[in-house]
Protein backbone atom coordinates (compact mmCIF):
# COMPACT_ATOMS: atom_id res chain seq x y z
CA UNK A 1 0.00 0.00 0.00
CA UNK A 2 1.28 3.24 -0.72
CA UNK A 3 2.50 4.97 2.83
CA UNK A 4 0.49 8.09 4.00
CA UNK A 5 2.76 10.91 5.21
CA UNK A 6 2.06 12.76 8.30
CA UNK A 7 2.92 15.83 6.64
CA UNK A 8 4.12 17.41 3.23
CA UNK A 9 7.49 16.51 2.51
CA UNK A 10 9.49 20.20 2.26
CA UNK A 11 11.17 19.88 -1.75
CA UNK A 12 12.72 22.75 -3.97
CA UNK A 13 10.91 21.40 -7.02
CA UNK A 14 8.98 24.36 -8.39
CA UNK A 15 5.93 21.76 -8.90
CA UNK A 16 5.66 20.81 -5.51
CA UNK A 17 2.83 22.17 -3.33
CA UNK A 18 1.10 21.06 0.09
CA UNK A 19 -0.26 18.25 -1.35
CA UNK A 20 0.27 15.20 0.54
CA UNK A 21 1.61 12.88 -2.27
CA UNK A 22 4.15 13.68 -5.16
CA UNK A 23 3.46 11.74 -8.41
CA UNK A 24 6.22 11.18 -11.12
CA UNK A 25 5.66 9.96 -14.53
CA UNK A 26 8.30 8.23 -16.03
CA UNK A 27 9.52 6.58 -18.88
CA UNK A 28 12.80 5.63 -21.12
CA UNK A 29 13.54 3.66 -24.50
CA UNK A 30 16.83 1.95 -24.05
CA UNK A 31 18.21 -1.87 -24.63
CA UNK A 32 17.49 -3.98 -21.73
CA UNK A 33 19.12 -7.24 -22.17
CA UNK A 34 17.69 -8.45 -19.04
CA UNK A 35 14.56 -6.90 -17.84
CA UNK A 36 13.13 -9.70 -16.08
CA UNK A 37 16.49 -9.63 -13.66
CA UNK A 38 15.31 -5.99 -12.89
CA UNK A 39 11.76 -6.57 -11.36
CA UNK A 40 11.96 -8.01 -8.19
CA UNK A 41 14.73 -5.46 -7.18
CA UNK A 42 12.77 -2.52 -8.28
CA UNK A 43 9.59 -4.38 -6.78
CA UNK A 44 11.08 -4.47 -2.63
CA UNK A 45 12.31 -0.78 -3.40
CA UNK A 46 8.83 0.19 -4.23
CA UNK A 47 7.50 -1.64 -1.04
CA UNK A 48 10.62 -0.41 1.13
CA UNK A 49 9.92 3.34 0.11
CA UNK A 50 6.27 3.07 0.48
CA UNK A 51 5.73 3.96 -3.12
CA UNK A 52 2.78 2.36 -5.19
CA UNK A 53 1.89 2.83 -8.87
CA UNK A 54 2.97 0.60 -11.84
CA UNK A 55 6.55 -0.23 -13.84
CA UNK A 56 6.82 -1.92 -16.88
CA UNK A 57 9.80 -3.23 -17.99
CA UNK A 58 10.24 -5.10 -21.32
CA UNK A 59 13.30 -4.90 -23.68
CA UNK A 60 12.88 -1.95 -25.01
CA UNK A 61 12.51 0.15 -21.55
CA UNK A 62 10.98 1.26 -18.44
CA UNK A 63 7.65 3.08 -18.37
CA UNK A 64 5.17 3.77 -15.25
CA UNK A 65 3.65 6.26 -13.04
CA UNK A 66 4.54 5.66 -9.64
CA UNK A 67 3.22 8.10 -6.43
CA UNK A 68 4.17 8.47 -2.70
CA UNK A 69 5.59 10.57 0.11
CA UNK A 70 7.47 12.94 -1.97
CA UNK A 71 11.04 12.85 -0.23
CA UNK A 72 10.69 8.80 -0.85
CA UNK A 73 9.27 9.11 -4.15
CA UNK A 74 12.78 11.45 -5.25
CA UNK A 75 14.82 9.29 -3.68
CA UNK A 76 13.61 6.17 -5.61
CA UNK A 77 13.95 8.21 -8.73
CA UNK A 78 17.69 9.68 -8.28
CA UNK A 79 18.37 5.63 -7.59
CA UNK A 80 16.82 4.72 -10.33
CA UNK A 81 19.06 6.84 -12.75
CA UNK A 82 21.86 5.85 -10.71
CA UNK A 83 21.98 2.10 -10.87
CA UNK A 84 21.66 -0.35 -12.94
CA UNK A 85 25.25 0.45 -14.98
CA UNK A 86 23.49 3.91 -15.45
CA UNK A 87 20.87 1.98 -17.65
CA UNK A 88 18.39 4.60 -17.18
CA UNK A 89 20.34 7.88 -16.32
CA UNK A 90 18.40 9.76 -18.77
CA UNK A 91 15.03 8.86 -17.32
CA UNK A 92 12.36 11.44 -18.68
CA UNK A 93 10.31 12.31 -15.72
CA UNK A 94 7.07 14.71 -14.90
CA UNK A 95 6.07 15.62 -11.60
CA UNK A 96 2.69 16.62 -10.40
CA UNK A 97 0.97 16.31 -7.31
CA UNK A 98 -1.89 14.18 -5.16
CA UNK A 99 -4.34 14.85 -2.18
CA UNK A 100 -5.62 11.10 -2.26
CA UNK A 101 -3.07 7.91 -3.43
CA UNK A 102 -3.87 7.31 -7.07
CA UNK A 103 -2.62 4.18 -6.91
CA UNK A 104 -3.75 0.90 -4.42
CA UNK A 105 -0.33 -0.78 -4.68
CA UNK A 106 3.00 -1.25 -6.13
CA UNK A 107 3.76 -3.46 -8.96
CA UNK A 108 6.94 -4.35 -11.54
CA UNK A 109 5.54 -5.80 -14.63
CA UNK A 110 7.63 -7.56 -17.42
CA UNK A 111 5.90 -6.85 -20.59
CA UNK A 112 6.60 -7.04 -24.67
CA UNK A 113 6.36 -3.72 -24.87
CA UNK A 114 6.51 -0.49 -22.43
CA UNK A 115 3.55 1.00 -24.81
CA UNK A 116 1.55 -1.32 -26.61
CA UNK A 117 1.48 -0.23 -30.64
CA UNK A 118 1.14 -3.87 -31.31
CA UNK A 119 3.98 -3.33 -34.51
CA UNK A 120 6.90 -5.56 -35.00
CA UNK A 121 9.38 -3.46 -37.61
CA UNK A 122 9.98 -0.29 -34.89
CA UNK A 123 12.47 0.40 -33.39
CA UNK A 124 11.37 2.82 -30.66
CA UNK A 125 14.94 4.17 -30.32
CA UNK A 126 14.70 5.88 -33.51
CA UNK A 127 12.16 8.55 -33.16
CA UNK A 128 11.77 11.64 -34.80
CA UNK A 129 13.50 14.32 -32.99
CA UNK A 130 12.68 16.03 -29.66
CA UNK A 131 10.88 19.60 -29.50
CA UNK A 132 11.45 21.30 -26.01
CA UNK A 133 7.84 22.72 -24.71
CA UNK A 134 9.44 26.28 -25.30
CA UNK A 135 10.12 25.57 -29.29
CA UNK A 136 6.49 23.69 -29.65
CA UNK A 137 4.28 26.93 -30.15
CA UNK A 138 6.50 28.00 -33.37
CA UNK A 139 6.08 24.39 -34.59
CA UNK A 140 1.74 24.62 -33.70
CA UNK A 141 2.14 28.22 -35.91
CA UNK A 142 3.07 26.74 -39.17
CA UNK A 143 0.76 26.22 -41.41
CA UNK A 144 2.57 23.27 -43.31
CA UNK A 145 2.64 21.36 -39.99
CA UNK A 146 0.21 18.25 -39.66
CA UNK A 147 -0.11 17.63 -35.90
CA UNK A 148 -1.74 15.04 -34.77
CA UNK A 149 -3.10 14.01 -30.77
CA UNK A 150 -2.10 10.65 -30.99
CA UNK A 151 -3.52 10.14 -27.54
CA UNK A 152 -7.05 8.13 -27.70
CA UNK A 153 -10.47 9.57 -28.06
CA UNK A 154 -11.62 9.92 -24.56
CA UNK A 155 -8.42 11.63 -23.15
CA UNK A 156 -8.79 14.03 -26.29
CA UNK A 157 -12.38 15.06 -25.26
CA UNK A 158 -10.76 16.95 -22.34
CA UNK A 159 -8.33 19.05 -23.69
CA UNK A 160 -5.56 19.50 -26.51
CA UNK A 161 -3.41 21.67 -28.75
CA UNK A 162 -5.14 24.62 -30.70
CA UNK A 163 -2.52 24.74 -33.67
CA UNK A 164 -2.34 28.07 -36.79
CA UNK A 165 -5.13 25.50 -38.53
CA UNK A 166 -6.99 25.05 -35.47
CA UNK A 167 -7.64 22.07 -32.67
CA UNK A 168 -5.06 19.33 -33.54
CA UNK A 169 -6.05 16.29 -35.73
CA UNK A 170 -8.15 13.81 -33.57
CA UNK A 171 -7.15 9.70 -35.35
CA UNK A 172 -10.45 8.82 -32.94
CA UNK A 173 -8.25 5.79 -31.86
CA UNK A 174 -10.20 3.74 -28.82
CA UNK A 175 -6.25 2.62 -27.92
CA UNK A 176 -2.88 2.85 -28.97
CA UNK A 177 -3.21 -0.29 -30.61
CA UNK A 178 -5.43 1.20 -32.94
CA UNK A 179 -2.70 4.21 -34.46
CA UNK A 180 -1.22 2.33 -37.05
CA UNK A 181 -4.14 1.97 -38.61
CA UNK A 182 -5.15 5.80 -38.43
CA UNK A 183 -1.57 6.30 -39.94
CA UNK A 184 -1.98 3.89 -43.26
CA UNK A 185 -5.31 5.14 -43.83
CA UNK A 186 -5.23 9.09 -43.43
CA UNK A 187 -1.25 9.65 -43.15
CA UNK A 188 1.09 9.84 -46.55
CA UNK A 189 4.85 11.10 -46.56
CA UNK A 190 4.05 12.41 -49.75
CA UNK A 191 1.37 14.47 -48.62
CA UNK A 192 2.05 15.33 -45.16
CA UNK A 193 5.81 15.78 -45.35
CA UNK A 194 5.62 18.05 -42.21
CA UNK A 195 4.12 15.70 -39.01
CA UNK A 196 4.24 16.66 -35.28
CA UNK A 197 2.85 14.14 -32.69
CA UNK A 198 2.29 14.91 -28.56
CA UNK A 199 0.89 12.80 -26.36
CA UNK A 200 0.45 12.91 -22.08
CA UNK A 201 3.86 12.44 -21.18
CA UNK A 202 6.34 11.90 -24.22
CA UNK A 203 6.08 8.17 -24.90
CA UNK A 204 3.05 7.59 -26.92
CA UNK A 205 4.53 10.19 -29.53
CA UNK A 206 7.82 9.26 -29.24
CA UNK A 207 7.22 5.40 -30.76
CA UNK A 208 4.65 6.71 -32.67
CA UNK A 209 7.15 9.17 -34.67
CA UNK A 210 9.32 6.13 -34.77
CA UNK A 211 6.41 4.29 -36.62
CA UNK A 212 6.29 7.31 -38.81
CA UNK A 213 9.96 7.23 -39.76
CA UNK A 214 9.82 2.84 -40.16
CA UNK A 215 6.69 4.02 -43.03
CA UNK A 216 8.65 6.82 -44.97
CA UNK A 217 8.11 9.85 -43.06
CA UNK A 218 11.02 12.10 -43.14
CA UNK A 219 10.27 15.14 -41.31
CA UNK A 220 8.85 14.10 -37.90
CA UNK A 221 8.43 15.73 -34.63
CA UNK A 222 7.84 15.10 -31.23
CA UNK A 223 7.12 17.23 -28.01
CA UNK A 224 9.67 16.08 -25.51
CA UNK A 225 7.94 15.05 -22.14
CA UNK A 226 4.66 15.52 -24.23
CA UNK A 227 1.49 17.68 -22.50
CA UNK A 228 2.77 17.31 -18.60
CA UNK A 229 5.57 18.62 -19.40
CA UNK A 230 4.35 21.09 -21.44
CA UNK A 231 2.62 22.53 -18.46
CA UNK A 232 4.97 22.58 -16.44
CA UNK A 233 7.16 24.50 -18.16
CA UNK A 234 5.26 27.07 -20.78
CA UNK A 235 3.77 30.13 -18.90
CA UNK A 236 0.01 30.50 -19.09
CA UNK A 237 -0.04 33.52 -21.05
CA UNK A 238 1.66 31.71 -24.10
CA UNK A 239 0.00 28.41 -23.36
CA UNK A 240 -1.99 26.72 -26.88
CA UNK A 241 -3.53 23.92 -24.83
CA UNK A 242 -6.66 24.21 -23.83
CA UNK A 243 -8.37 21.88 -21.16
CA UNK A 244 -7.28 19.66 -19.38
CA UNK A 245 -4.81 16.54 -19.51
CA UNK A 246 -6.06 13.15 -18.92
CA UNK A 247 -4.15 10.95 -16.75
CA UNK A 248 -4.21 7.37 -16.09
CA UNK A 249 -4.90 6.85 -11.89
CA UNK A 250 -7.31 8.32 -9.68
CA UNK A 251 -6.85 11.74 -10.38
CA UNK A 252 -8.44 11.19 -14.06
CA UNK A 253 -7.06 14.67 -15.21
CA UNK A 254 -5.00 17.83 -14.26
CA UNK A 255 -4.67 21.32 -15.15
CA UNK A 256 -2.54 24.28 -14.30
CA UNK A 257 -3.38 26.17 -11.40
CA UNK A 258 -3.01 29.47 -10.81
CA UNK A 259 0.73 29.09 -9.40
CA UNK A 260 1.47 27.19 -12.16
CA UNK A 261 1.39 23.69 -10.57
CA UNK A 262 -0.11 21.04 -11.39
CA UNK A 263 -3.46 19.81 -9.72
CA UNK A 264 -6.05 17.03 -10.32
CA UNK A 265 -9.40 18.65 -11.79
CA UNK A 266 -13.06 17.65 -10.27
CA UNK A 267 -13.19 14.90 -13.91
CA UNK A 268 -14.67 11.76 -12.48
CA UNK A 269 -14.89 8.57 -14.69
CA UNK A 270 -17.86 7.20 -16.00
CA UNK A 271 -17.01 3.13 -14.61
CA UNK A 272 -20.07 2.53 -17.25
CA UNK A 273 -18.32 3.65 -20.80
CA UNK A 274 -14.65 4.82 -19.26
CA UNK A 275 -14.89 8.46 -20.26
CA UNK A 276 -14.26 11.53 -17.94
CA UNK A 277 -17.41 13.42 -17.05
CA UNK A 278 -17.99 16.55 -15.42
CA UNK A 279 -19.75 17.96 -12.64
CA UNK A 280 -22.87 19.20 -15.48
CA UNK A 281 -22.16 15.69 -16.69
CA UNK A 282 -22.89 14.55 -13.18
CA UNK A 283 -25.73 17.08 -12.49
CA UNK A 284 -27.68 15.30 -16.16
CA UNK A 285 -30.97 12.94 -15.28
CA UNK A 286 -28.94 10.34 -17.65
CA UNK A 287 -26.20 10.10 -15.06
CA UNK A 288 -26.26 7.51 -12.59
CA UNK A 289 -23.15 6.86 -10.45
CA UNK A 290 -21.50 3.49 -11.68
CA UNK A 291 -24.15 2.99 -14.54
CA UNK A 292 -24.40 5.03 -16.78
CA UNK A 293 -23.78 8.98 -17.79
CA UNK A 294 -25.44 11.04 -20.57
CA UNK A 295 -22.82 9.63 -23.32
CA UNK A 296 -23.65 6.15 -22.57
CA UNK A 297 -26.54 6.36 -20.99
CA UNK A 298 -28.56 4.59 -24.12
CA UNK A 299 -25.89 2.42 -25.05
CA UNK A 300 -25.94 -0.94 -22.74
CA UNK A 301 -28.85 -3.50 -22.05
CA UNK A 302 -31.08 -3.71 -19.29
CA UNK A 303 -28.72 -6.74 -17.83
CA UNK A 304 -25.73 -4.92 -18.59
CA UNK A 305 -27.08 -2.06 -16.30
CA UNK A 306 -28.13 -4.23 -13.83
CA UNK A 307 -24.64 -5.90 -13.83
CA UNK A 308 -23.31 -1.93 -13.27
CA UNK A 309 -25.66 -1.17 -10.53
CA UNK A 310 -24.75 -4.23 -8.72
CA UNK A 311 -20.82 -3.45 -8.65
CA UNK A 312 -21.87 -0.34 -8.02
CA UNK A 313 -23.38 -0.73 -4.22
CA UNK A 314 -20.52 -3.52 -3.57
CA UNK A 315 -18.13 -0.47 -4.15
CA UNK A 316 -20.48 2.03 -1.91
CA UNK A 317 -20.69 -1.25 0.71
CA UNK A 318 -17.11 -1.33 0.68
CA UNK A 319 -16.05 2.41 1.59
CA UNK A 320 -15.33 3.16 4.73
CA UNK A 321 -18.47 5.21 6.72
CA UNK A 322 -17.03 8.96 7.21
Amino acid sequence: MCAVPTQPSPSPHPTANAAPFAVAALYRFVRVDHPGQLRDPLQNALRDAGLCGTLLLAHEGINGTIAGPETALRGFVEALRRDHHGLFADLDVKWSTATDPPFRRARVRLKKEIVTLGVADVDACDAGTHLDPHDWNRLLDDPDVTVVDTRNDYEIAIGTFEGATGPAVNPHTPTFRDFPAFVAQQLDPTTHKKVAMFCTGGIRCEKSTALLKARGFTDVYHLRGGVLRYLEEVPEAESRWRGACFVFDRRVAVQRAADGQLVETDHELCFACGWPTTPDDRAHTHYVPGVACPRCHDRHTPQQRARFAMRQSQLDAARPTP
